[in-house]
């Protein structure tokens, strides 16, 4: 794969996490927050079945689940805290803001992984570059929560 098409998969990725974080809190508000939070991923989880075993779209490697390290198990665990973060803070504070804080936090974490290396990710140098557009970042950020 170039180097275009995994971005443009981030961008898609993006968008659809706007809208799901709409559509998780309009469900919160009928059924509550952790409830919401229980079905999204149960429907995930069918989803998933579906497309691994119905389908057989997977790659065939499940077997080898117990092949990896026992932190990268903990995307499950995460994975519930986001949703239900995200479902929290929607109706609060609307989607754009929330969505802003979201981006600051990711990339700030996305870049301190990737300059340490952490879980044996690749180890991709520091910049000066990088940095003033986390800070620039962050200030656009801090234009984006002004009411």
């Amino acid at each position: 794969m170039n180097f275009f098409l995994p971005l443009l998969f981030a961008l898609i990725a993006g968008i659809a996490m706007a809208f799901q974080g709409t559509l998780n809190s309009i469900l919160a508000k009928i059924v509550g927050l952790l409830e919401a939070t229980f079905i999204v991923h149960i429907i995930g989880v069918v989803v998933v079945c579906i497309a691994l075993f119905g389908l057989r779209l997977g790659e065939g490697n499940l077997s080898k689940m117990s092949q990896a390290p026992w932190y990268s198990y903990l995307g499950g665990i995460i994975s519930v805290l986001i949703i239900y973060f995200v479902v929290a803070s929607i109706p609060k504070v609307g989607v754009a803001n929330a969505t802003t804080a979201i981006i600051v936090g990711q990339l700030t974490t996305a870049m301190i992984i990737d300059c340490i290396g952490l879980f044996g990710m690749e180890k991709l140098s520091f910049t000066w570059i990088k940095a003033a557009g986390m800070i620039l970042l962050v200030a656009g950020a801090r234009l984006m929560l002004i009411r």
